[in-house]
């Protein structure tokens, strides 16, 4: 069973706790900035003014096109000499905001540290492509993926993740490769933050105002921008909590307990075992939404959970 210790609030270190609260001292004057026009959102984050602040960009990073549904679709590339692996790296943002190139540190460490050639998705973004178009996508890229790694990576040896919205498009992604083509190319799956029920889980619905990166109304608009007003978001296409999860490649389920979302992957978790797969649940004593945006010593241990991770698969 869980440890209930890593849920008492004794567990959590004093430099998570300022964190929090500076995060939520930051957020707080802002209101309810998600109801902004998306454009005005994506734009704010791309100066750093969003939720989580700015990140380097990585000198190697190369994009390429393939073609996609909608059309085009830019990924972003990050290799080391020799890889092997690769690591197809759906981005977070509620479906919303978000692109490829904010978080090309982890996508480097992952390079360095675990050999892997990075492959970030940069898919349509809701309301303007709401359901199915970003799920569409990223199962383009994974289809890409699955013809192309040994041609350009040299190695057939696939992972797949993503954190937030990403690691729920990472989850859609598996069980499409698995229901509409036959196919399980990936050998485990790195899942951050996610969220599973986009009706949302019991922590989203009761979490509140408190704007700690995200909180109730927050959830509610995201969902609303890729969901629509009619769509059944307890269908399995959409909540992959609700789906037949059997014959899913080992993953590695990580969130923090001040997380609004962290029934989703409690939830997830255990019904991925349920269903006869291997799964690692990584719980966080105090971590905020993906939490490893921000630096410390409990981002470090998280990151290096994950190194650990893929290189034992």
């Amino acid at each position: 069973m869980i440890d209930p210790a890593l849920f008492d609030p004794s567990a959590v270190s004093e430099e998570i706790r300022a964190q929090n609260a500076a995060i939520v001292a930051r957020l707080a004057p802002l209101g309810r900035y998600w109801e902004a026009p998306p454009a005005l959102i994506r734009e704010n984050r791309r100066k750093g003014l969003g939720a989580f602040p700015l990140m380097p960009l990585s000198s190697r990073a190369k994009t390429i096109a393939i073609d996609g549904p909608g059309g085009p679709i830019p990924l972003r590339v990050i290799a080391p000499e020799n890889p092997r692996g690769v690591y197809l790296h759906i981005h977070g943002g509620g479906w919303t905001i978000g692109t490829a190139d904010e978080q090309d540190p982890w996508l480097d460490r992952l390079a360095d540290k675990c050999g892997l050639a990075v492959v970030s998705v940069e898919y349509r973004l809701a309301p303007e492509h709401p359901f199915p178009a970003g799920p569409d996508d990223c199962e383009a890229a994974a289809l890409w993926l699955v013809r192309e790694a040994e041609g350009r990576f040299g190695t057939s040896r696939l992972f797949i993740g993503g954190e937030s919205a990403g690691a729920h498009l990472s989850a859609l992604t598996l069980l499409r490769l698995r229901d509409k083509h036959g196919l399980k190319p990936f050998r485990g799956a790195n899942l951050f933050a996610g969220c599973y029920d986009v009706g949302m889980t019991p922590s989203a619905a009761n979490w509140g105002d408190e704007p700690l990166i995200l909180n109730t109304p927050g959830i509610k608009v995201f969902a609303d921008n890729f969901c629509g007003p009619s769509l059944n978001r307890r269908d399995p296409a959409v909540s992959p909590l609700y789906a037949d999860l059997a014959g899913l490649p080992p993953a590695l389920f990580s969130v923090g307990t001040r997380d609004p979302l962290v029934d989703d992957t409690l939830f997830m978790g255990s019904r991925w075992i349920a269903a006869g797969n291997r799964a690692e649940l990584a719980i966080w004593p105090g971590g905020s939404h993906v939490f490893i945006r921000f630096d410390s010593a409990l981002a470090e241990q998280a990151l290096s959970r994950i190194d650990t991770f893929i290189e034992g698969l």
